[in-house]
């Protein structure tokens, strides 16, 4: 089951500073989340993204996971571990979800409240691409060609549709009116 996610404002604490990090958090900064990253080292997406105001950062190199999460204030809506450290990983979200956070596992997908598909962004347009977590690789190829499927008549006839929907709500308050129009 797929399902959009509101993280508008939601607290994300997001551990590892690497290149698969940086992609992770590029969706939570377009969702509106306060974000704090937590590493030894950060990418310099990461850190642009920092000197933009988008996120904190704290350095550190973490090895007690049940020691940290438990020192986590406030909790987190959602802790995800993306280090290249798959027992850390594990400990991370072990001690998370023991505090009711929701978590997400880059290298375990089976211990994650939810997978991040790959998103296609074609204007307005979002499709989300999952392969359950069993092929990564496979949902981006997928991701890049339906980007290309999309057109700009489609995005167009987006606009039209959301302006005519906007004066059809204005004008005719019966839905069933408005769908036959």
């Amino acid at each position: 089951m797929l399902v959009d996610l509101n993280f508008n404002g939601k607290y994300v604490v997001i551990l590892g500073g690497g290149s698969e990090s940086y992609r992770k958090t590029q969706s939570f900064v377009e969702a509106g989340s306060k974000i704090l990253v937590v590493s030894k080292t950060f990418s310099r997406g990461i850190k642009e993204l920092h000197t933009m105001g988008k996120l904190e950062l704290l350095q550190s190199d973490v090895k007690d996971a049940e020691a940290f999460v438990k020192n986590l204030k406030p909790k987190p809506d959602l802790l995800v571990a993306v280090t290249n450290d798959h027992t850390l990983n594990a400990q991370l979200i072990k001690h998370a979800k023991a505090l009711g956070c929701m978590v997400y596992s880059v290298d375990n997908p089976a211990a994650s409240d939810f997978i991040l598909p790959a998103l296609a962004k074609i204007g307005e347009v979002r499709i989300a691409i999952s392969t359950a977590g069993k092929s990564p690789a496979m949902a981006r190829v997928l991701r890049q060609r339906i980007e290309k499927m999309v057109t700009q008549e489609d995005l167009l006839q987006i606009k039209l549709q959301t302006y005519a929907r906007t004066v059809l709500k204005k004008r005719i308050s019966d839905q069933k009116v408005r769908k036959q129009i």
